[in-house]
């Protein structure tokens, strides 16, 4: 692909000079991403595929659901009882580094092929590159894929060049299949931007891709707020529910941060906040917003919530009065009776209700159920029947 912009004509200059993965990241990435089988027979005899010591190993199932470490390199393996005696698997690594002033992204393919009480042989294809430039844009260098006949999304063609690929999303699917490689294991020597380091940021990387967290610390000062004060709890929350949701917390943060309230548990803090939300309180209040005891307000709030769902579902229900009384007019004034018990049709919405708070029935979900069951109508029967 011809690069369409000043942009990406100039990262790909900058990519004839990036050198080589060196040998030292590959090995680390060998010795640090791959899972070694522990190959076992019938009879119970282990041999690491690692470095080929065999040796009589426990049971069957204490070798299994056990860790099982090879008593001669100390490589931790996961056992596999098979009269297979090769095996081959693939893994990722990314690398990240810096190159004429933009954050690399550098995805490695390793490949392992073992033979039982033979050497391993490992090999690597670096199949990725996304260059990140200060002001948080980006490009993608990838090797073709193989994308007929297969399922995969990176069925890389190995013997082809690192180019420039189109990342348009514009597709049957509405992804971007770059996205989707998966990080791996991350080299941890790490060269960053000077306009990286100027965030904060280290070198976790807070469950996220890093492409989307350094692409969200160059682009908003509010990320880097977070990374600087502490609340990366809080950050990570929000980027895994979509980054663009910060603009529904950040002013309760704000006070949060003025008054040193530190947030330990980022979930229930963000469903607290919405709880108030819901509740028209005032979200610039510290009173609220960063509460003593978390938990106890996050859970009366709740409770709250709860009963004003059931209140808005119930009035929905009491909407449908006259639909009730269209469908069932023709049963009014109808009693069954032995003598001792009488059985009669309820005949409202309102007597529903009202029987399953005089039965105090086990949920108010399973009375919704009973005055509008599965889309059937209004059903005036018990609510055990509806369940």
């Amino acid at each position: 692909m011809k690069p369409l912009n000043k942009f990406q004509a100039q990262v790909v200059e900058a990519s004839k000079t990036l050198p080589k993965l060196t040998k030292e990241q590959t090995q680390w990435g060998y010795e640090n991403s791959i899972d070694h089988i522990g190959h076992r027979t019938e009879k119970g005899v282990m041999t690491c595929t690692k470095c080929g010591h065999s040796w009589q190993g426990a049971g069957h199932l204490v070798t299994t659901l056990t860790d099982c470490n090879c008593p001669n390199c100390n490589t931790k393996l996961t056992v596999e009882t098979t009269k297979k005696r090769t095996f081959s698997a693939r893994y990722y690594m990314t690398v990240i580094t810096a190159h004429a002033g933009y954050q690399v992204l550098r995805s490695v393919m390793l490949f392992c092929s073992v033979k039982v009480g033979e050497t391993p042989k490992y090999d690597y294809s670096e199949v990725m590159q996304r260059w990140i430039a200060p002001n948080g844009k980006h490009c993608t260098f990838a090797k073709l894929r193989q994308t007929m006949g297969t399922c995969y999304y990176d069925a890389w063609i190995f013997h082809t060049p690192l180019e420039l690929r189109s990342e348009n999303s514009n597709n049957k699917f509405y992804i971007n299949v770059y996205d989707k490689i998966y990080t791996g294991v991350v080299y941890p020597r790490m060269k960053l931007i000077p306009e990286l380091k100027r965030t904060g940021y280290k070198k976790s990387l807070y469950g996220q891709k890093p492409l989307d967290l350094f692409r969200t610390l160059l682009t908003d000062s509010r990320a880097e707020t977070l990374m600087k004060t502490g609340y990366t709890k809080l950050l990570k929350r929000i980027m895994d529910s979509g980054w663009k949701n910060i603009d529904k917390y950040w002013q309760s943060i704000r006070i949060c941060i003025r008054n040193g309230y530190k947030i330990k548990d980022a979930t229930l803090w963000c469903d607290y906040i919405d709880n108030l939300r819901f509740f028209g309180k005032d979200l610039y209040n510290a009173k609220y917003v960063c509460p003593t005891d978390l938990k106890a307000e996050h859970d009366r709030y709740m409770l709250k919530k709860a009963k004003a769902d059931a209140q808005a579902e119930l009035e929905k229900q009491l909407e449908k009065e006259a639909e009730f009384k269209a469908i069932k007019a023709k049963f009014f004034g109808l009693i069954f009776s032995d003598g001792r018990i009488s059985v009669r049709v309820l005949e409202s919405v309102q007597e529903i209700v009202a029987e399953g708070q005089a039965m105090h029935h086990y949920a108010k979900r399973m009375l919704m159920r009973s005055v509008y069951c599965k889309g059937q109508g209004i059903r005036p029967v018990c609510l055990k029947s509806c369940a």
